[in-house]
């Protein structure tokens, strides 16, 4: 590719590799004559600016000289001391000079910019070359076999590397080794090369062609083998380029042909030794693999040809060719455009106008427009060694690390390729527990599990909260709850013997009652039961009637709380308390009932009466929360349970106090809210922890166990939230390289969580050929959702959907889809795996049963329920999917009834379940209210022919996939027949279906296809996108099949 140009007839040198920015040294040939035949010489720098899209290089400076030169190169002498910033420029000059020019000086004007000079040659110094090792030493060659050693630090006494060769010839070329500081290589037209030596100052070993027709034009080392050369020729009949290893000196070691005339120029890559430049009088300028022979690439020259070419020592890629046409061009090695363009335009000059003088505009000039044949460049085959990393790491999914290592090749032997793999852990506690919790989980040891946990508590929160979580597995967990909370049944039966009714004086107060203020406190006082009302609180002791009353009631001990009022005088409250206690205590307690009494506690009785715990917990004082919380755990219904539950933990989170935003977790934990676990424990911890990750899925798994255990409900619908958290833990699993654990905690539904790349790249790693099972092969089943349809079977629900608690009734009529409800399609999942995802299976189970999200109903069947609550029996047909419900109503949990066919109070708990939420419109239409229109008469043949169609198709298809798609086409064809019976499409397109019907009943399947690509392609697409692809699939399916 070509880079940039020079219209100069010139010599070249560039910038050492040190300097910056990169710039090209041009003196004025003492070979060639320009179009001009100018006779002045000069010395330019031009800067290789890449940025730059024009093909010039900016001029940086110019010093006009009375020499001309046979040879430059640009050494660094200087740089690093700063006496010379851009190092020094060594010029050969035609009379013998050898002059070292400051480039610095000359790029800022300056007059003074020679060095030093010496004319120390007898003829034309055609060779200079700076040693890589000690910049200060400049080789030179001239006529007569004259080589000088030149110290820039004493350039007045140049030394000679041994006696002259004979017979006396002219130096051609001179070139230091690159490996080994002290040997000095010369070159003569006669095809003769010698070796020299500096430390013993003699000539070591010749290196000659026994043909004698090799005239030498280039000399250049190895840059990595030491006794390895190539010397070029520019002999018409031996255009060859020869590799010599001096420790077998007798022949070539490789000859390079390939050039059809002499080779003028040659360089040898020092970026990267399998790359040799060579220019020749066949304008060619080839790059060679000097190891094997092969010409790499072919840069895309001009016709003329060209007599020196030099890499660029800073740019590996850039190289330059000076030629007879009077330019230099720039190239890159890395390919590019193939064809060299040049804006070489005279006529720019003179504009359109006559030079001479008359002022007239010239006609255009009329000449053949010659059209080049592009030429074809062959790009590299393999990228060059400065592109390619010696070494080489990365980071793969899973937490392994890759590395790799290029070695140095060998060309006599091959060396393999080597990959590393190793497994990086950063969190070994993280993956301790995390093993310990998947452990615990297959062997279900779940109260161990809290035990241990409650033992390594690092606080009291942290202990109770697993109090919490382990009372789940409790035989009767309310109890259990309401020991955690301080109320204990045995302890209040002991004090029933003390309960001997002394009046007390009518000056002993009962009760301490303050508003905004806090109550004096006294030893025995205790605060048993919360304030009913914003400003007050309730304060009562241990000997008064009100605090053992209100004992009683937190106990559900009806019989003893409606005596102690009785002996109290309290007849209203008995009498209340007697009818929520049962006839026989109403009976008891009627004699006395036109007595009414009044006390502080009115409020309590009246909630346990009437059941009104929404009010009592949205008033009371959250300092009490514990007496509220043991309330709703007494009296709550199974169905409101746990949305009460919900509402204090609400409260408790959205206080102020950050203790009391804490409680809030054991208010969730018991209504079974993981998702608002999850939330509130995030906010109470530091989630970029992993360990606190760690604590997070350790408490919700053991809760969603006990869920299931105690409601024993299929897996519920998992928040976005857990959804997050659970990815975040599989995706930490993952970069630990714990795949198969990870694997078990995604969500099923990857939409729901930003970590689809994570869930995919797991699930390919885990389960790589998972889509080449069929449906049923014994593989992960694909779940893939379907539209209801009113000529169709309702498909069946969705795995982990009250799956194990339905079944198909066929003979059942389908349930129409009202038309302006969304298909149950647009809101599931496009594909779930049979078993649930999220958590691991357990050997005693085979799935892993979740609990429902907040919304549904948390059943704890505590023994203190003054009321046994029967749900209301199922109905025969659920409005849903079609289905109904098995005939043994004890199968199914409470919650999934309410929750799902409508009781009372499924309007408030259903609808926070986010799955249940999609089927909320089934529930609130009946299914004998939704009728669609009937398709008018002169479009029901479009019907009939097209499902007539698809059951001749399914009659012969036996490809299982092909009736897949021609059911699924069935269905989602109900999409024209609504669009028929609204009357909702154009003339056009509804003349084009009865064109294809017509089509279908012909048999002439292409035809219809033809119809079908005109309706497409002239119609709206939103107008026809919902059913014109299927009726497409549905006709190329016929003509495949031949129906």
């Amino acid at each position: 590719m070509k880079l940039k140009e020079i219209n100069r007839t010139a010599i070249q040198s560039w910038s050492p590799a040190q300097h910056h920015p990169i710039y090209l040294a041009t003196g004025t040939s003492a070979q060639q004559l320009d179009a001009s035949f100018s006779t002045n010489a000069s010395l330019e720098f031009f800067q290789l600016d890449l940025t730059e899209p024009s093909l010039d290089m900016k001029s940086c400076g110019s010093f006009s000289s009375t020499h001309r030169y046979h040879k430059l190169v640009w050494g660094p002498y200087g740089m690093d001391s700063g006496a010379h910033p851009s190092g020094v420029l060594i010029a050969g000059g035609e009379n013998g000079n050898v002059i070292l020019y400051d480039p610095a000086k000359i790029m800022a004007g300056e007059s003074d910019v020679i060095i030093a000079e010496s004319e120390k040659h007898t003829g034309p110094v055609r060779a200079l070359d700076v040693n890589p090792y000690q910049t200060n030493l400049v080789a030179s060659g001239g006529n007569e076999s004259e080589i000088y050693i030149w110290d820039m630090n004493n350039f007045g006494s140049p030394m000679a590397p041994g006696p002259k060769t004979q017979p006396l010839e002219d130096i051609s070329c001179v070139s230091w080794n690159r490996q080994v500081q002290h040997i000095l290589a010369s070159a003569s037209p006669s095809g003769r090369a010698s070796v020299w030596d500096l430390r013993k100052n003699d000539l070591i070993i010749k290196v000659s062609d026994h043909s004698n027709r090799m005239h030498c034009s280039g000399l250049a080392w190895n840059p990595e083998v030491a006794t390895q050369l190539v010397l070029a020729s520019e002999d018409d009949r031996l255009p060859v380029i020869q590799m010599w290893d001096l420790r077998f000196a007798t022949s070539p070691l490789k000859i390079l042909e390939n050039h059809t005339r002499g080779v003028l120029a040659i360089a040898w890559s020092l970026a990267d030794p399998e790359l040799l430049l060579s220019c020749g009088k066949d304008s060619r300028i080839l790059c060679w693999n000097p190891n094997t022979g092969e010409v790499l690439y072919e840069l895309p020259t001009s016709s003329q040809w060209c007599f020196d070419i030099q890499w660029c020592p800073r740019n590996p890629a850039v190289l330059s060719a000076a030629g007879f046409d009077g330019h230099i061009d720039i190239y890159s090695i890395m390919g590019g455009s193939n064809q060299a363009q040049s804006q070489r335009h005279i006529s720019t000059s003179f504009g359109n106008m006559d030079p001479f003088g008359t002022g007239q505009t010239l006609p255009p000039l009329q000449l053949p427009q010659m059209t080049a044949p592009p030429a074809t460049v062959t790009p590299l085959k393999k990228p060059p060694k400065w592109i390619r990393r010696p070494v080489g790491a990365s980071f793969a999914f899973g937490g392994k690390l890759v590395s790799l290592e290029n070695t140095k090749p060998n060309p006599q032997q091959p060396t393999a390729h080597v990959v590393h793999i190793s497994q990086v852990v950063t969190e070994t506690s993280f993956l301790q527990r995390s093993e310990q919790l998947q452990a615990t989980l297959s062997a279900g040891g779940f109260v161990d599990f809290c035990q241990e946990k409650i033992d390594a508590a690092a606080n009291e929160f942290e202990k109770t909260l697993w109090c919490f979580l382990k009372a789940n597995f409790e035989s009767d967990v309310r109890s259990k709850y309401l020991e955690l909370l301080g109320y204990n049944k045995e302890e209040l039966a002991l004090k029933k013997p003390h309960w001997n009714w002394t009046p007390l004086p009518s000056s002993t107060p009962l009760l301490s009652i303050s508003q905004g203020n806090e109550p004096p406190v006294t030893e025995g006082e205790l605060t048993v039961v919360v304030a009913f009302g914003s400003s007050y609180i309730l304060s009562v002791f241990w000997s008064d009637v009100d605090g053992l009353i209100t004992q009683a009631l937190l106990t559900g001990d009806f019989e003893g709380a409606v005596e102690l009022c009785l002996h109290d005088n309290r007849m209203a409250d008995s009498i209340i308390l007697a009818i929520a206690g049962g006839a026989e205590l109403l009976e008891k307690t009627q004699k006395k009932y036109f007595t009414k009494t009044h006390s502080k506690i009115t409020k309590l009785i009246s909630a346990v009466v009437m059941k009104d715990w929404h009010d009592v917990l949205n008033t009371c004082e959250l300092q009490n929360w514990k007496e509220a919380l043991a309330a709703v755990m007494t009296y709550a219904q199974p169905e409101e349970f746990s949305s009460l539950c919900d509402l204090l933990g609400d409260r408790l989170e959205a206080a102020e106090d950050a203790q009391l935003q804490a409680q809030a977790c054991l208010c969730y934990i018991c209504a079974g809210n993981v998702e608002k676990l999850v939330s509130c424990w995030t906010r109470a911890q530091d989630g970029r922890c992993p360990l606190s990750l760690q604590d997070l899925v350790e408490k919700v798994v053991v809760l969603r166990r006990a869920v299931e255990q105690t409601q024993r409900s299929g897996p519920a619908a998992i928040g976005i939230l857990l959804a997050e958290k659970m990815s975040q833990y599989a995706n930490l699993l993952a970069s630990q390289g714990s795949l198969s654990t990870a694997i078990t905690y995604l969500p099923d539904n990857t939409n729901q969580v930003c970590h689809s790349g994570c869930v995919s790249s797991i699930c390919s790693l885990t389960y790589p050929q998972v889509s080449q099972y069929p449906p049923g092969a014994g593989g992960v089943s694909i779940y893939q959702p379907l539209q209801y349809s009113s000529s169709a079977a309702p498909p069946a629900e969705p795995p982990g959907f009250l799956s194990q608690y339905t079944q198909p009734v066929p003979s059942q009529p389908p349930t129409p889809v009202y038309p302006g409800q969304p298909p149950i399609s647009q809101c599931l999942s496009s594909s779930a795996p049979s078993h649930h995802p999220f958590f691991p299976t357990s050997s005693s189970s085979s799935s892993f049963s979740a609990p429902p999200s907040s919304g549904a109903s948390f059943q704890h069947g505590g023994p203190g329920s003054p009321v046994s609550y029967m749900p209301p029996p199922p109905p025969s047909a659920s409005g849903v999917s079609g289905t109904q419900l098995e005939s043994d109503p004890g199968l199914i949990p409470a919650s999934q009834r309410t929750g799902l066919h409508g009781s009372d109070h499924s309007q408030t708990n259903s609808t926070s379940d986010p799955l249940l939420k999609l089927f909320q419109p089934l529930q609130s239409i009946p299914a004998e209210k939704i009728m669609k229109k009937p398709i008018p008469d002169e479009h029901q043949v479009l019907k009939t022919t097209f499902e007539g169609l698809i059951q001749k198709c399914l009659a012969v298809a036996t490809d299982p996939q092909t009736k897949r798609k021609l059911d699924d086409a069935n269905k989602r064809l109900e999409a024209l027949y609504d669009k028929l019976r609204e009357q909702t499409l154009s003339p056009a397109i509804v003349g084009g279906l009865h064109n294809i019907a017509r089509s279908i009943e012909s048999r002439s399947y292409t035809e219809g296809l033809n119809i079908h690509t005109h309706i497409v392609s002239s119609s709206n697409f939103s107008e026809t996108s919902a059913f014109m692809p299927v009726l497409k699939v549905v006709l190329t399916q016929a003509n495949k099949l031949g129906v």
